[in-house]
């Protein structure tokens, strides 16, 4: 077993319920002290920031006085740092994980590495490497893909278990990338690398090309799966479509393990802006939690 890491999930210990974060993409055109604000009021208490949306050309703009400001902010409203995601997105452009030009993959791997001291410096634990146009076969075979992608992944892990932060390989369905779309999938890599802080999560969204249902795939992977995204199955907030019912299952599941780490909402339709997004998705939350017993 790959990691150890069944402890991480809250066996054996006291559960005190659900940890939710909210990922603050839909709010990237406000104030970060508005953001926090927002995220805080809806009752969250952590927030998962996707970098790209705080900086103009790359996070290391982000001097060590803002990064401990940031701190004080989340402090300031009762938030933690989940972690990051969309880990590649541009700005910086020109980044790519898989792709056979080395001089490439080392500039990504070295921004990887700057995001894995931004991620310290906040304290979060989490970086979900979703990223699907960063990570795609562009011209090479899928094997060579993940060749190249287990090779990034080695290439950080030491400096990423030192900063006390997990990346996660995230399976992001067909319609999104070719490379790693199942946990499976995801699994052969945290496997190659063998290495505690390579690991993968779970995305209600990105299921589509899995042959499991939600349960089967939290209680086969669930050594493994150190996080969890969470939105309507086409990408809205919750409470729009049909989670409140067919998220149960999972929940009760999450809820029988005493699922310790958080539980994310990461919406793709930012349209209703994100004090709507998030109030209502908190609302269908709830609405899930009373259903379990």
């Amino acid at each position: 077993m790959t990691g150890g890491c069944l402890e991480s999930l809250g066996l054996g210990g006291r559960w005190d319920g659900f940890h939710y974060a909210m990922c603050n993409e839909s709010m990237g055109d406000l104030p970060w002290d508005q953001q926090c604000g927002i995220i805080a009021d809806a009752g969250y208490t952590g927030v998962e920031i996707a970098a790209f949306t705080l900086v103009q050309e790359g996070v290391q703009e982000i001097s060590p006085a803002r990064r401990r400001e940031m701190v004080r902010t989340m402090d300031d409203h009762g938030l933690t740092c989940a972690g990051l995601h969309w880990l590649l997105a541009p700005p910086p452009a020109g980044l790519h994980f898989t792709t056979p030009d080395a001089a490439v993959r080392r500039k990504t791997v070295a921004y990887l590495d700057r995001l894995i001291d931004f991620c310290g410096d906040l304290g979060g634990t989490a970086m979900v490497f979703g990223s699907p146009k960063q990570r795609n076969t562009v011209g090479i075979s899928k094997a060579e893909a993940k060749k190249y992608f287990a090779e990034g992944m080695a290439a950080v892990a030491d400096h990423a278990r030192r900063r006390g932060v997990m990346i996660l390989i995230e399976p992001l369905d067909h319609t999104q990338t070719d490379v790693i779309n199942t946990t499976a999938e995801a699994m052969e890599i945290v496997q190659q690398v063998d290495h505690p802080a390579i690991q993968t999560m779970f995305d209600f969204h990105n299921t589509i090309d899995e042959t499991d249902d939600f349960v089967t795939l939290l209680r086969t992977y669930r050594p493994y799966i150190h996080h969890v995204h969470v939105q309507e199955m086409d990408g809205t907030y919750l409470g729009t479509g049909n989670a409140v019912n067919d998220f149960v299952p999972a929940f009760q599941y999450l809820k029988d393990i005493r699922y310790s780490k958080w539980v994310s909402l990461e919406v793709f339709d930012f349209t209703p802006g994100g004090r709507v997004i998030a109030q209502e998705s908190m609302k269908t939350l709830r609405r899930i939690e009373e259903r379990l017993t």
